[in-house]
This record gives structure tokens, sequence and C-alpha cells, in this order.
């Protein structure tokens, strides 16, 4: 599985609007063969940014998404948006999707 996390820092004016500017980005992702999940978490800290935690079965699944019209589409808009280039983390990782966490589990 290709998983890779992004940090977005959006322009603080345009922050509140964010999620709505990638909401067909996002229904277009994940209905992408190969697609595992497509996730947008807001920060705690930091109000104008945004992380996406993404995955794809394979390098293939992850290359035809950003050979795809809607990722072009959102790299031509994005730029005018943003306040800062996005961080990046790209990885293999084994597995197929989440797992439950040994560690911690629901009090009866």
């Amino acid at each position: 599985m290709i998983l890779i996390v992004v940090k977005f820092t959006i322009r603080p004016e345009r922050a509140e609007e964010w999620p709505s500017l990638v909401e067909d980005f996002t229904r277009a992702s994940r209905e992408e063969p190969g697609n595992l999940f497509f996730e947008w978490s807001r920060s705690v800290d930091t109000p104008n940014q945004f992380v996406l935690v993404e995955a794809f079965e394979s390098g293939e699944a992850g290359e035809t998404h950003v050979n795809s019209d809607h990722f072009k589409a959102a790299m031509a808009w994005m730029p005018n948006v943003i306040a800062e280039t996005p961080e990046i983390i790209n990885v293999e990782a084994p597995g197929n999707g989440w797992s439950r966490m040994a560690e911690l589990t629901p009090a009866p």
C-alpha cells in the first residue's frame, strides 16, 4: 500500500471554505480504482492547516491518481488558496488499509 500524508496550510481568509473547495476532488479521488481511503482532518493547533491522509493499493494506483483530470484540476486552483508549499510523507507500507490498535480498546 502507498500511504501519503499531506499538510496543507491554507491562506487564513480561505480556510473556512477549504472543505467545500476540495469536495469534488475528494469525491473523485475516493471513487478511483485502487483508492483505499482519502480523509481530511483540520489541525487543532493551526486552524488554517488541513491534513490529508490517503492510501492506494499500489504505486500504479497512485500514478493513476496523479495523472487524473481531477488531480490536475485541483493542482491548477490550489496555488491560489494555499499559504505555503504543502509538506508530504509518501511511503510504501505493509497491508491494505487500517488495522486495529492493540494497546487501546473501549471500556465495557
